[in-house]
């Protein structure tokens, strides 16, 4: 009843357009309000006590990362450096697209900051080139589900940091996921294009060439500081983003690439977008305070093993679960409110919190693609200036695609357990 209570509430707060962080702040202190025994000195403890972690700076930094490289103009360069090898295929800018959100996706750890990134500059000149515009808008939202798969993923350190786990372990689990989204959705571009000869990209002389792909090379660095600081021990997931970033801001002004105006910019976005993520993460962290202090999650447990203790049928229910969820939440705000419910029930059936993590992670990237909220589709039906309901329907197979390799990482742990047995976290 309590569940139902608070739950209802969040949700009618969200139905009057009250921002998350205070949909979940305000059911948690009226119940503090109510229960004995408690005081608010507690809530006040609680709200601070999660953000008080090494981790969870990690995201700051990460955020900060993909603020520079679209500050400085990164995907330019990515995306024109990539078309010399994909631009006598047909189809070759839609290629280009999926690649570059593949390397982008090593540095961004967003959804949003990818398709806002290079759906900026990829739909203008697909469709310049005899595109559909909604099938251009359509294939850079469902590439942009590769960012947060792909470590760096900000969805997967917000995890790491609410279940206890590694963030280098949920980080390497991520990328064989998400090779398998670019393979998947690079054969979908290589159907639809293979009778559209006029999808061809004119390719450079080849000195030009040359130069184009040298001048992209010191962006690779950046996935190699972070990766490979990573895999050598000489970093923790944290301190390769701080890294990362001063490599970017160094190169960056280096090469005149970004002014100072673009660096207070980028600064002023990452403070924006890191105080509602922090807000959002206090506030979850009473809330969860609430949940565990009420015995839900084991009520819940108890309830789900009355009725079955088939793992299988459980990952169904926690899937339809999330992706409703997804829906109307956006990644953060959802890891914040469900991730201490569902957790422990999880444990109760056995699952790998490593596996688990790459299903709650994929399970609200797609939520970013379907209605009602849609954020990504939203904001590149602005961009391409394509009618949303045109988008979302050149968008569907490809989300069905998507829902397909879903299963698979669901299906298959071994997909996402795999990688980070070998590497030893």
């Amino acid at each position: 009843m309590l569940l139902m209570l608070m739950l209802g509430g969040m949700g009618a707060l969200l139905i009057c357009r009250v921002p998350v962080a205070f949909s979940m702040l305000i059911p948690s202190l009226t119940y503090i309000a109510i229960a004995p025994n408690i005081s608010f000195g507690v809530a006040i403890q609680r709200v601070a006590a999660l953000l008080d972690s090494f981790p969870l700076l990690a995201v700051p930094l990460f955020i900060f990362v993909g603020f520079v490289a679209n500050a400085a103009g990164l995907a330019d360069r990515l995306i024109a450096a990539l078309l010399v090898f994909t631009g006598k295929l047909r189809g070759s800018l839609a290629y280009a697209n999926i690649n570059a959100s593949l390397v982008f996706s090593w540095m961004s750890g967003s959804s949003l900051a990818d398709a806002a990134a290079l759906g900026s500059v990829l739909i203008p000149s697909m469709r310049r080139n005899g595109y559909d515009p909604a099938f251009a808008a359509g294939v850079t939202a469902a590439s942009s589900t590769i960012g947060p798969v792909m470590p760096p993923s900000i969805a997967a350190v917000l995890y790491a940091v609410l279940t206890g786990n590694s963030v280098a372990a949920i980080f390497f689990a991520g990328v064989i996921p998400a090779f398998i989204i670019f393979v998947s959705l690079t054969l979908y571009v290589f159907f639809y294009a293979r009778k559209r000869p006029e999808l061809t990209s004119e390719t450079e002389p080849f000195w030009q060439a040359v130069v184009t792909v040298l001048k992209a090379l010191p962006i690779l660095v950046a996935p190699v500081l972070l990766l490979g600081g990573i895999l050598s021990g000489v970093f923790t997931p944290t301190e390769a983003a701080a890294v990362t970033g001063v490599y970017l801001v160094v190169m960056s002004f280096s090469a005149r690439w970004i002014s100072l105006k673009g660096l207070y910019q980028a600064c002023a976005g990452t403070a924006a977008t890191t105080g509602r993520v922090m807000l959002i993460a206090s506030v979850g962290g009473l809330f969860a305070y609430v949940m565990a202090r009420e015995q839900i999650p084991q009520q819940i447990a108890d309830i789900l093993v009355s009725v079955t203790q088939d793992p299988i049928l459980f990952l169904i229910l926690l899937n339809i679960f999330l992706l409703l969820v997804g829906m109307v939440l956006e990644p953060a705000s959802a890891l914040l409110v469900t991730v201490p419910i569902f957790y422990p029930i999880a444990q109760t059936y056995g699952i790998d919190p490593v596996h688990l993590g790459i299903i709650v992670v994929l399970n609200l990237t797609l939520g970013l693609l379907t209605p009602p909220v849609s954020l990504v589709l939203h904001m590149l039906s602005i961009v391409g200036d394509v009618p949303f309901g045109r988008l979302l329907r050149a968008t569907l197979p490809m989300l069905g695609i998507l829902v397909i390799v879903l299963l698979v990482v669901t299906y298959v742990p071994s997909v996402t357990t795999v990688l980070p047995s070998m590497l030893g976290f």
